[in-house]
């Protein structure tokens, strides 16, 4: 752990912070749900987003980290029981990003700000070129992003900052600030926007896990007079296509037809190809897909040794696999050239090596357990969060005394 630096600029590195398999996690839910940015080349995931999106029980992955680095920002600056979350969303850099010296603060709509904190997920020089941090004065002066590590700085004139533009791939973090005002406390929106949702998030509703996309401009990334849906960048990078569910479609969409036309058939049932195949699942919209295809690329190792040593009791998922034709792709008004130079091809690389139909379709219960056990403990946190007004982690061991 590094030493708290001087008190004209209090800041501290914190190694190791984050495990690297939590890292991986949320690199997991940001990839399979983030929208466009509130910057140039920026993707965001945020907790109001996913509750929007009927992913609400993605934020549980969440909650200890919120309290753990609210904990270590009190200690360390001698406000405990003073602090509440402002903000919490998992933030991307691609190509292109970067910030001139500001501090958190700077702007008259975020003086509330009083702490920053941010968890690097992946790693400067493997998963992208670019994105260093700097501060202006003071030590540490510089900061390489290595996933785990942790920065936790005041929000204030005492630590300007800057970070060099990203050159390649994408430089992923989790972002937290801090605030002494509690008219500005997020757990209060995020429990209002949990209360309307409630219905949804009912333990006996049958797959109600299934995350509903928002808007498609959310999903739109524009440069000059082209773009891409992010959805479809990320499915293509990792070398799959959205395909109709059935050759026998009416509806044929071009290049031709409007973007929102034509955007509009990522909300509805599709499947995913590959080269002259198509897998015979069908999810009930791009969202679907993509989560079940980023969580089989982040469980991977696991699903294939998994499948070794039960390979004697499984058939082949051969039989689930279809000759796809050129009628059952969606053309749609994407640029992939685009999307490969903003979003870099190297996080992607490896996925050239990851790839068996066996695996992901083991891919596809996994995930469905996955994300089941979440919505059952959103369900069991509920009536404590909204007795409490406010969002927390509950030890699912002192959850079922309570109930006993």
């Amino acid at each position: 752990m590094a030493a708290m630096a001087a008190a004209d600029h209090p800041r501290i590195l914190l190694h190791r912070f984050l495990s690297l398999e939590l890292c991986k996690e949320l690199e997991f839910v940001h990839r399979s749900c983030c929208s466009v940015g509130y910057r140039p080349s920026v993707f965001s995931t945020t907790l109001s987003h996913l509750i929007a999106t009927n992913c609400a029980h993605l934020i549980l992955p969440f909650l200890p980290i919120r309290e753990r680095i609210k904990e270590k920002v009190e200690e360390l600056f001698g406000c405990e029981f003073e602090l509440f979350v402002e903000f919490t969303g998992l933030i991307s850099w691609c190509r292109g990003a970067c910030i001139g010296w500001h501090h958190d603060d700077n702007r008259p709509y975020l003086k509330q700000r009083d702490f920053a904190a941010v968890c690097y997920l992946n790693n400067h020089g493997k998963d992208f070129e670019g994105g260093m941090f700097h501060f202006q004065d003071g030590k540490p002066s510089s900061v390489c992003p290595v996933a785990g590590d942790a920065l936790i700085y005041t929000a204030d004139s005492r630590n300007i900052h800057c970070v060099d533009e990203v050159m390649d791939g994408e430089r992923l973090t989790l972002t937290l600030w801090f605030t002494r005002n509690s008219a500005h406390d997020e757990d209060a929106k995020l429990m209002a926007l949990l209360s309307q949702a409630a219905e949804n998030y009912k333990f006996d509703k049958r797959e109600c896990y299934l995350p509903s996309p928002a808007s498609d401009n959310m999903y739109w990334f524009s440069h000059d007079q082209s773009g891409f849906d992010i959805r479809c960048a990320r499915v293509h990078l990792l070398g799959y296509s959205f395909c109709f569910t059935s050759v026998t479609n009416d509806v044929k969409c071009t290049t031709s037809a409007s973007s929102n036309d034509s955007l509009e058939l990522l909300n509805e049932p599709l499947r995913l190809g590959r080269g002259d195949e198509i897998f015979v699942k069908e999810f009930v919209n791009s969202l679907h897909a993509l989560q079940v295809l980023q969580f089989y690329f982040w469980k991977a190792p696991e699903l294939e040794k998994s499948r070794r040593e039960t390979a004697g009791d499984m058939e082949s998922s051969r039989s689930s696999i279809l000759r796809k034709s050129s009628d059952m792709e969606l053309m749609l008004p994407c640029n992939h050239e685009l999307a490969e130079t903003i979003l870099g091809a190297i996080y992607y690389k490896e996925a050239e090596t990851i790839f068996d139909w066996d695996g992901l379709s083991a891919a596809v219960a996994e995930w469905e357990n996955y994300s089941t056990k979440l919505r059952r403990d959103l369900s069991s946190f509920m009536p404590y969060w909204l007795s409490n007004e406010t969002i927390f982690y509950v030890n699912p061991l002192e959850l079922q005394i309570c109930k006993e």
